[in-house]
């Protein structure tokens, strides 16, 4: 210890000196040789020196190379995780270089745990990224560990992984909403359609499947087309069993309606016919559109069919008396033994197929109604023509009876239908020209005579115009009678000084305009035919010179009846 003492170590080196002098006196060494040892003793101690400081140099030069490297290293890491500065490193020019060195280290391994931490949150964000990639690609990149960039550690980039995380996930979850969306469409699909839903979406993906235990499911693109198609698929499968359905619910109807099938029979296809009118959105019943009800519908249609083919004429006939009932309703006549005869004998020969006729009939029909709605108007005006005739008619006998004033039952009653009679009989003019006018633009349109009841109507409202206007003849010369009466009154009372009894009337029988009830009943039923001239053709066709005459239940008036009840100015005759 007490070696390393400079003043010690000086003492010595004189000391070693002075015992090698004293050697050298007793040997009698030579000043020269001492002068020898001398200059290479001190060029060993410069040797030795020159080791030292070289030595010292070199350690100087790897302490300021490990700073440099120190110095780098901070700044990498700086640049790295993004940061400025470090506080507690000092300044150079004020510390040695070993100060230096001890004052960055803390900072570097406090930057290197940083950058450790930071590195695991890149990983972190960027595995789960790539496997949402993966998720969304379909492959397996969500398998391979993500390459860290260690150049950009920085928390603005780290920001920026977890924007693109976040983005990501917001895709997963609106593509895991979308899957789960066609999943439950596939499921409430296959429901109605009665297919199987677990291998449906199996064959889309396992991973649809919750039987096979697979937590994630597979949200890809191929996936989401897969479901897509699927759903497409099913959707069209629905609307055309749907259709189907429907078709076979529309021939069951129409053949339960055509053989009169009870109720209780119907019931046991209500699941058949209930969707017969459905969208196919409100078809949402479990088994509704299934391959096995529509096969059972195809045989109840087909046993049905066959039961149609031997019960064709009873369905013949009654389509027949459909017909029938339309051209009632629209008074057109018909040859119905004919028609009938017909059907027997197309049947009975087997020369038509009975769907061939029954559709043949169902165009008859549907003829027989359009030419009933191009009649209505005229038909509506002829039926309110003719209950204005019979008003008319039930007002001459109204006024013919001389106890209508009387204080009887139910004699109020009849002043108002009276009231109301005189109005509506002074419409009848008009109302006949409107129908005239309404039948000859009709005629004018088909080309054809407007037939009512097999009677051309214009020719019935031509003989009612004739009739009508022989009627107002015969009211106006009752008034002039009555008028030459009266006067005839007056000279043999102004000469005889008494008034004559009253004429009696000549007949008691009564004229009726217009048509008429069956026998002359007044309040009866009208019978609304009228009898034509005999020079009028079977085909509905007038001859031009021939005049129409007066139905058969048209009589002569006696002019004392007529004028019993005349009162007021008459309508003008008509004439068409």
């Amino acid at each position: 210890m007490d070696s390393q003492n400079p003043l010690i170590e000086e003492t010595t080196c004189r000391s070693l000196l002075h015992q090698l002098q004293n050697i050298w006196d007793e040997v009698g060494e030579g000043d020269e040789e001492r002068d020898k040892m001398l200059l290479q003793l001190e060029q060993e101690c410069l040797d030795v020196y020159k080791r030292k400081v070289d030595q010292a140099a070199k350690s100087r030069a790897q302490l300021l190379q490990a700073l440099t490297d120190s110095k780098l290293e901070l700044s990498t890491l700086l640049a790295s995780l993004g940061e400025k500065t470090v506080v507690g490193i000092p300044d150079k020019t004020s510390e040695t270089i070993k100060e230096q060195l001890a004052a960055i280290a803390p900072a570097l391994e406090q930057l290197c745990k940083q950058k450790e931490e930071r590195i695991k949150e890149f990983l972190n964000v960027q595995m789960q990224i790539h496997k949402i990639c993966g998720e969304i690609a379909g492959g397996n990149e969500q398998e391979r560990s993500p390459t860290i960039d260690e150049s950009d550690l920085s928390l603005k980039k780290l920001d920026e992984f977890h924007d693109q995380l976040q983005e990501l996930q917001k895709e997963k979850s609106d593509r895991l909403h979308k899957v789960f969306e066609f999943v439950s469409a596939i499921h409430d699909l296959c429901a109605v359609l009665g297919v199987d839903f677990y291998s449906t979406v199996t064959e889309v993906h396992p991973s649809l499947n919750d039987a096979t235990g697979v937590q994630s499911k597979s949200i890809s693109n191929d996936t989401l087309a897969m479901l897509s198609k699927t759903v497409l698929g099913l959707k069209e499968d629905k609307k055309q069993r749907l259709k189907k359905l429907q078709e076979l619910a529309t021939q069951l109807i129409d053949l339960w309606n055509l053989m009169d099938t009870s109720e209780e029979e119907r019931s046991l296809f209500d699941h058949v016919t209930c969707n017969i009118s459905a969208s196919v959105d409100e078809v949402t019943v479990p088994g509704a559109l299934a391959i096995d009800l529509i096969k059972q519908a195809e045989v109840e249609v087909e046993r049905l069919d066959k039961l149609k083919g031997s019960r064709m004429k009873e369905i013949a006939f009654k389509r027949q008396g459909e017909l029938e009932e339309i051209f009632e309703r629209a008074h057109i006549e018909i040859d119905t033994q004919a028609a009938r005869e017909k059907i027997m004998s197309l049947i009975d020969s087997g020369n038509i197929e009975p769907s061939e006729l029954l559709a043949d009939m169902e165009k008859q029909i549907i003829k027989a109604k359009e030419e009933a709605i191009s009649r209505k108007d005229i038909l509506d005006k002829v039926e309110k023509w003719m209950s204005a005739c019979e008003e008319e008619s039930w007002l001459d006998d109204y006024n013919r009876d001389d106890n209508r004033y009387n204080a009887s039952r139910g004699a109020h009653l009849n002043l108002k239908r009276a009231e109301k009679a005189r109005i509506l009989v002074n419409k009848i003019p008009a109302l006949v020209d409107a129908l005239v006018a309404k039948t000859r633009a009709w005629e004018e349109e088909r080309g054809l005579t407007f037939v009512y009841d097999g009677v051309p109507l214009l020719a019935m409202l031509d003989e009612y115009a004739l009739l009508r206007h022989d009627k107002e003849e015969e009211k106006r010369r009752m008034r002039d009678q009555k008028k030459f009466n009266e006067q005839l009154n007056t000279e043999q009372e102004a000469m005889f000084g008494s008034k004559p009894s009253p004429a009696r009337p000549l007949s008691s029988t009564k004229k009726v305009v217009g048509p008429r009830v069956n026998g002359g009943a007044a309040n009866g039923p009208p019978n609304r035919r009228l009898s034509m001239n005999q020079n009028e053709s079977k085909s509905g066709k007038r001859d031009s010179n021939a005049r129409p005459i007066a139905p058969s239940n048209y009589v002569a008036i006696s002019k004392e009846d007529a004028a019993s009840h005349v009162s007021g100015t008459e309508p003008a005759p008509i004439t068409p």
